[in-house]
This record gives C-alpha cells, sequence and structure tokens, in this order.
C-alpha cells in the first residue's frame, strides 16, 4: 500500500498489564483476509522481547521494540521499527501494541506527526480492560491507565468470561461515564475481539494526562546482546514508572523442569510472568498475570526467553530462583 500513495490504516491496541493486548492481537489476525498483508510493532516494557514469540508464526511481519516505552529518546526506537516495517513489509495494515505501563499520547504524537502523516492513517484505536482491575485502586490511580482509556475509541471488558455479573456491571457504569462518549463498549471472552469493531478512523480523543510521560530506561535497550553460544545466560534488569522487570535470554541446550517453572511462573509476587522455554516436556509458552498462570504449547525456537515485572525485585535472588527451575543435567551451579 505504501507504494500506492496509500495511507495505511494503523490501529493502537492499548491497555494495562495483563489485559489481554497480545491474545486479543492474536485473534484479530487470524481474521486477515488473503492476500492482505499485515504487520505488528510490539513494544515491551522489559529488556527481553516475549511478545514477538507469541505473536511469530501467524503469517504476518513482526517488530519488537523491548527496553521500555518505545516513545523513549526522541522517539527513535519506534521509528526504527515503524520505518523498518513499512520498508519491507509494506503491509495494507498495521497494528501497534504499546508497553501495559507506557503512556499513548507520545506515541500518537509520532504517528500523526510530519515523518507518518502521508504514510500511516490513524484508525480506530481500541482498550482493553480486565474489568477485575477496577477493583484494584493502584490502578485506577495510573496516569497511565487512565490516559490508555481516554484516548481509545473503543473500551473492551477483557476476560469476561472470568468476571463476576457484578463486576462486569460496574464495567459497564465506569465505561460510560467517560467523555468523550466511546464509539463501542462491549465483553469479550479469550481475546475474540471482532475485527469490525476497529472500523472507521480514530476520534483523535485527546489524553487527560499528556504531560506525565517520563523519559526513562532502560541503558541496556538499545546496546547490542551478546551471543548466547558465548554466555548462554544472560540477565536484563530495568526499572521505571514504579516497576522493575528481569528478562532473561537463556540457550536451548539448557532445559527447565516444567513444575519448577511452573511454580514459579505462580508466584502472586508478580504482576506479570511471560515467557517462551524449553522444558523437559517440550517448549511451552507461559503468561501470568498476579499468580494466575495459562501455559500453551510453542514452537522451537533456538532459546528460551523469559520476564518477570513486579513493583519489587530482588535480581540476584530471582536469577538464582530461575535458576534453580532448570532440569538437573543441565543446572549449572549457582
Amino acid at each position: 500500500m505504501a507504494g500506492n500513495q496509500t495511507r495505511i490504516p494503523t490501529h493502537l491496541v492499548l491497555g494495562f498489564l495483563g489485559a489481554g493486548k497480545t491474545t486479543a492481537i492474536l485473534n484479530l489476525l487470524k481474521q486477515k483476509p488473503e492476500g492482505e498483508r499485515w504487520a505488528v510493532l510490539v513494544n515491551e516494557f522489559g529488556e527481553v522481547g516475549i511478545d514477538g514469540a507469541f505473536l511469530s508464526n501467524q503469517g504476518v511481519a513482526v517488530k519488537e521494540v523491548p527496553g521500555g516505552c518505545m516513545c523513549c529518546i526522541s522517539g527513535l526506537p519506534m521509528q526504527i521499527g515503524l520505518n523498518s516495517l513499512i520498508s519491507f513489509a509494506r503491509p495494507d495494515r498495521l497494528f501497534i501494541e504499546p508497553t501495559g505501563l507506557g503512556h499513548p499520547a507520545q506515541v500518537i504524537d509520532t504517528l500523526t506527526g510530519e515523518f507518518y502523516r502521508d504514510v500511516l492513517s490513524l484508525s480506530t484505536s481500541v482498550c482493553l480492560v480486565d474489568p477485575r482491575r477496577l477493583e484494584d485502586k493502584r490502578v485506577l490511580a495510573s496516569r497511565q491507565f487512565h490516559d490508555q482509556v481516554a484516548v481509545a475509541d473503543v473500551l473492551v471488558a477483557s476476560k469476561a468470561d472470568l468476571c463476576t455479573a457484578h463486576q462486569l456491571d460496574q464495567f459497564d457504569i465506569w465505561a460510560n461515564t467517560w467523555q468523550p462518549a466511546k464509539q463501542r463498549i462491549g465483553p469479550v471472552s479469550g481475546g475474540e475481539l471482532p475485527l469490525d469493531w476497529l472500523a472507521g478512523s480514530s476520534g483523535n480523543l485527546p489524553p487527560h494526562y499528556p504531560e506525565s510521560h517520563h523519559h526513562h530506561h532502560h541503558s541496556k535497550a538499545s546496546a547490542e546482546k551478546p551471543s548466547l553460544a558465548d554466555e548462554p545466560w544472560q540477565y536484563y534488569f530495568g526499572q521505571g514508572e514504579g516497576y522493575n522487570s528481569m528478562g532473561w535470554r537463556v540457550h536451548e541446550d539448557l532445559v527447565f523442569d516444567p513444575i519448577a517453572l511452573q511454580s514459579l511462573a505462580s508466584s502472586a509476587e508478580f504482576e506479570r510472568f511471560k515467557g517462551v522455554a524449553r522444558t523437559t516436556r517440550g517448549w511451552w509458552m507461559f503468561n501470568a498475570v498476579e499468580g494466575a498462570l495459562t501455559l500453551l504449547d510453542a514452537e522451537p525456537t533456538d532459546e528460551s526467553r523469559l520476564e518477570i515485572i513486579s513493583r519489587k525485585l530482588e535480581p540476584v535472588q530471582l536469577d538464582q530462583q530461575l535458576r534453580a527451575a532448570l532440569a538437573e543435567p543441565t543446572k549449572p551451579k549457582l
């Protein structure tokens, strides 16, 4: 599309930690019309990209921008990722998944700014909200969460099948208080977001706290990571917006014990635990929100990647815990 001067429809898929953004994008990709080229730009808070592995093998181009909010550093990481997708994938439709801890204002400014206004068309954006999180005062007090909701054209109650009738009623009451009113408000289960909910253009709804974005993290994000052949066990620590992250890259020859890894992933101390790992029972995807763990089979790859986000982390202790989850024949001495 970029070649014939038609602007590429571009959708933001927003939501706080664990809202189900990646699952929703996976379901949207299943609705891709045959013959169209789609692309996804994924941003993650941590240093090690995980969502790209979740979205791979879907027949679309995927580009990751790990290491915090992609609009930091004068928007350079985001522009590099966008330029790569536009030039090489030449998509007919583009989805952008910012980090759940990011502010959307500067992402929107970049998409509608001078470099992209003739290339991209900001279309309907969606914000996924787990209605159960509306009971958490910390989430409601978050300016990131507030602005993600404010700029969205469509407001979705994600994980509706896991909510009580009362929680869904409270979501509806809360969602309908937003002004300007949303184009659509509705529930989805299993991330099954209908593509036609994203029809139309953006309403250009303003954020409430455009000035609240803080440029931060992570000095290692832009650094070239060493080869796993040279360093088969690598971990990275970062922090910002009141959260800490730890990410691991692990050589495929180091195999995890699935029960031990499930136990660690299910810790309620973590806001998020995500990963693709080789276990003694094959390759698995781990996706946990505050201890509630989902497991899926994964395609084999050349490394395990794991990411933990929490308000408090002890890097050395946590690294030892993950090493202890390796299967005995491959477990290195601590």
